[in-house]
């Protein structure tokens, strides 16, 4: 079911928004070479219990999960596409890593992603990041009253499409409130004009991912890790965002 929140409502939202974009920033922050993933996710949690907040993830076990998720944020490595699971490994100089989390604050969820280079940056990991982050631009400035979810994803597909990136439909965006993940669905293309209405107080995560060499996907042994097809790398960015009257607001701007 698709809720549409008051705007006192989504004025409560804020809250979480702007700690989920800290923790994101955070553990950015913290990611270089010779730091250990499972130091990541352990400073995660740190901050969460800090602020008094409920992790989305710690006990999170959907029907793709082969067991509850068990850690605070997802780290996903190179060739690793979404939903990585922390585990003990160093990162290297050119690894790429997406840092995705989610939490609530005051009963509100956000829920964000970025992919950050870690050292040496290869031209082609730099210009793939460029481009998925353009794409989520793309999406977010779409999402205006009087348009349809279809607007949004195709502005995103439009970015991958015309940078040589095929597309997967598998997981995309989606609703966020109350829990994590709701109505609508934000796939990551799509057709113009079609689609959910978008109305101020629908809030929503958007967040392309994209792959360089395919849009096909396995899981990893480990049951959560999401890894392309060809072994290719792959990039993830997202943001919460609200339908206003006017311009989007983005929940989970980083500073």
């Amino acid at each position: 079911m698709i809720e549409i929140r008051t705007p006192a409502e989504v004025d409560e939202m804020r809250a979480a928004g702007e700690f989920v974009a800290s923790v994101v920033s955070a553990t950015a922050a913290a990611s270089k070479v010779g730091v250990n993933l499972l130091a990541l996710d352990k400073l995660a949690g740190d901050l969460v219990r800090r602020r008094g907040a409920v992790s989305s993830y710690l006990d999170y076990h959907p029907s793709f999960g082969a067991s509850p998720f068990g850690h605070y944020i997802c780290l996903s490595v190179n060739d690793a596409a979404l939903h990585g699971l922390p585990h003990s490994y160093k990162l290297r100089d050119g690894d790429i890593l997406s840092l995705d989390f989610a939490c609530s604050v005051d009963g509100w969820v956000a829920d964000s992603a970025i992919t950050i280079i870690v050292g040496t940056p290869a031209p082609a990991d730099v210009t793939l990041l460029e481009v998925t982050s353009r794409a989520l631009d793309a999406g977010i400035a779409a999402a205006r009253p009087g348009n349809k979810m279809g607007d949004v994803s195709a502005a995103i597909g439009e970015v991958a499409h015309a940078a040589g990136l095929s597309v997967n439909l598998e997981f995309g965006g989606h609703g966020v409130g109350r829990t994590m993940h709701g109505d609508p669905h934000v796939p990551n293309d799509g057709r113009p004009n079609r689609g959910v209405p978008l109305r101020p107080g629908l809030v929503f995560a958007i967040e392309p991912w994209f792959m360089l060499g395919t849009d096909r996907i396995y899981t990893d042994r480990d049951g959560w890790t999401l890894r392309s097809a060809d072994g290719s790398r792959a990039a993830h960015f997202e943001h919460t965002i609200a339908i206003t009257d006017g311009d989007p607001l983005v929940l989970t701007a980083r500073a």
